[in-house]
């Protein structure tokens, strides 16, 4: 019988099958690192991430950093669309999966989601730190993603159609990262942020904040993507256990007063019921 590492084709991930078991692994590498045997003594979690997606371990400097965007993105809080979904789920009584499913969904888009915070990867990988370069791709925006069935995005991406300041958790955000990646994009963004801001005519968000720093990080926009879905769950996750617990009445944002609800209709006395 062939053992699983001659079936299991990957670079990122080795096996070894337990003796007479073919379906149970005996010892598992990620990228040569054996991760029962070494990691779990030695790697932190975001250790183990960046393996994941980078196939190599990463700089203190860059683990850092992986470290501080994991806090900044892990709770985008009740008014952010994911999470929003995920608490409708938990409140109406749904299983675990349908909350995180839902959190994906609503969190996977161009606007203010994962598929945003690509985009904005993209425009780096194309304008690294030069304002020139940024200004000519402000002038011709990224072309319509509507063939991959995202809708077409409203805004140049990584910056907010809303807000017409950034907001404090976003300054803070980069500064913190920016101290970490001091010779890279994002404290190229920090020097420059209000010169971008200005050409944009829109005040800078997180998924610009983020794609810088992954860029940083040498993960790719396809690899960024993915893992802002992932690193945006906890928060997800938390609240929707939390409004499970407190039901509809203290759902935030929409007021549901129905203390003067009469209820249904009664018959008036003397007619037919």
């Amino acid at each position: 019988m062939a053992s699983s590492k001659d079936v299991i084709h990957s670079k990122l991930w080795q096996e070894e099958s337990e003796p007479g078991d073919p379906f149970t692994a005996t010892a598992c590498y990620c990228s040569g690192y054996d991760v029962y045997g070494e990691l779990l003594h030695k790697a932190s979690y975001v250790d183990y991430l960046y393996l994941l997606f980078r196939r190599e371990r990463p700089l203190p400097h860059v683990a850092r950093a992986l470290e501080i965007l994991t806090i900044a993105l892990g709770n985008p809080g009740p008014r952010d669309p994911s999470v929003h979904a995920a608490m409708s789920a938990g409140v109406g009584g749904s299983p675990a999966a349908a909350a995180l499913m839902a959190a994906l969904a609503a969190g996977a888009g161009s606007s203010g989601g994962a598929r945003e915070v690509l985009l904005a990867m993209e425009v780096w990988t194309r304008c690294g730190c030069d304002l020139n370069a940024w200004q000519t791709a402000i002038a011709s925006p990224p072309v319509a993603t509507r063939q991959l069935v995202w809708p077409d995005i409203d805004h140049f991406p990584g910056f907010s159609p809303y807000a017409r300041d950034v907001s404090i958790p976003v300054r803070q955000t980069l500064e913190a990262l920016a101290d970490c990646l001091p010779d890279g994009c994002a404290r190229w963004l920090l020097d420059h942020r209000q010169a971008i801001e200005n050409l944009v005519g829109l005040s800078l968000a997180m998924p610009g904040v983020a794609a810088a720093a992954l860029i940083d990080m040498g993960i790719t926009p396809e690899a960024g993507e993915m893992l802002t879905l992932l690193l945006r769950l906890p928060g997800a996750a938390a609240h929707a256990l939390e409004q499970g617990e407190m039901g509809f009445r203290r759902f935030p944002f929409f007021s549901l007063d129905i203390s003067n609800d009469p209820g249904p209709a009664m018959p008036k006395e003397g007619t037919a019921r």
